[in-house]
């Protein structure tokens, strides 16, 4: 006889589609009944894309019939409609925040690493610090925490006495990362639902001070914690960092699909080395290709909010623990355009 456990363990293997989780440990399946060898799945989703069931019914289906003795198979799904991203026109919760303390909320994203995504992160919440709101931001890459490094400070967070910690203040801002908490060659070793856990300690847990704009500087690609936090925080929006090799905007889709299959708005995307300008000659090399970013931005319908170049101060700024914004200069004012764009589109009110 086949028993519930058997059925969970076999759905177990069903992915959600576009993610590394499966739907048992995404909380989807909601009732497992079995009558002698006939088994009926109550499945519960939210979302507006119909491949989505589709494709959980079919994989779902597959699996099922794989256990030794099924019968008859049944999948009844509960689909509902999805509530309206934050910053989408007409949201109703317009305003609100699920973080204590925070107004807007936006993640900064790749779909793989080495694109700089850490270094657009870091200089978007300066340029946006800069017009005079408060910001924060929060290092969600727990296995490759950068942003301590970035802005130059090795502090030690603190905690109130109610246990929530005290976010570290650099340049102007409010921070937090794993980063704060290890030291340089420390590795961080936890498998992914601890890690969603410490995620979450550090987006709720956190005594942000009144925030106007908190960045979330995902880790790449599109896992467990990315999709926790997708699931969880009320996104204001996002935006994708690519660059313009094809081999990054395959990556990039991803990450899109990912936002788009939980209704978070993509706000743009950015294209990080995007050219090199030669101080010697003048002349402009397209190191990476060029153009990727804005046919990927006209694939997804979105704007191309700017093309950060492959510039030295850039880098020399990220290590010395000064973001690149905090100054003047070509890379400085892209990212200002960035941040202007990005605030006009997720106005604070």
């Amino acid at each position: 006889m086949i028993s519930e456990q058997q059925v969970k363990a076999a759905l177990g293997g069903v992915k959600y589609p576009g993610f590394s989780r499966d739907i048992v440990s995404f909380g989807l399946v909601k009732g497992v009944s079995v009558s002698g060898s006939d088994v009926t799945v109550e499945i519960s989703l939210a979302t507006r894309d119909a491949n989505v069931p589709r494709q959980i019914h079919e994989e779902a289906t597959t699996a099922l019939k794989a256990l030794p003795g099924v019968g008859q198979i049944k999948l009844n799904f509960d689909i509902k409609e999805p509530p309206q991203a934050p910053g989408a026109a007409g949201a109703s919760g317009l305003g609100k925040s699920s973080i204590p303390g925070v107004k807007r909320i936006i993640a900064v994203a790749s779909g793989k690493g080495g694109v700089g995504k850490s270094t657009v992160a870091s200089n978007l919440a300066v340029a946006i610090s800069r017009t005079g709101v408060k910001v924060g931001l929060c290092d969600c890459d727990l296995y490759g925490p950068s942003i301590a490094h970035m802005f130059g400070t090795d502090e030690r967070p603190m905690a109130t006495e109610d246990q929530q910690i005290i976010p570290i203040r650099a340049h102007g801002l409010q921070l937090m990362s794993m980063g704060f908490l290890l030291d340089d060659a420390s590795p961080v070793i936890v498998r992914g639902p601890i890690a969603t856990r410490y995620t979450q300690q550090f987006l709720r847990q956190c005594a942000w001070d009144d925030l106007d704009y908190l960045i979330l500087d995902l880790p790449p690609g599109t896992g467990d914690i990315q999709l926790t936090i997708v699931q969880t925080v009320a996104l204001d929006g996002s935006l994708i960092v690519t660059t313009p090799q094809e081999v990054a905007l395959i990556d990039a889709r991803k990450a899109a699909s990912m936002f788009e299959k939980v209704n978070v708005k993509v706000l743009g995307i950015v294209e990080n080395m995007a050219y090199f300008l030669c101080p010697s000659d003048g002349q402009i090399y397209h190191i990476f290709g060029e153009g990727g970013g804005q046919r990927e931005a006209e694939r997804l319908g979105v704007p191309l909010l700017g093309q950060v170049p492959i510039e030295m101060a850039v880098r020399e700024a990220g290590d010395a623990g000064r973001p690149v914004a905090l100054g003047s200069g070509a890379g400085s004012e892209v990212f200002a355009d960035i941040a202007r764009q990005v605030m006009a589109m997720v106005a604070v009110n």
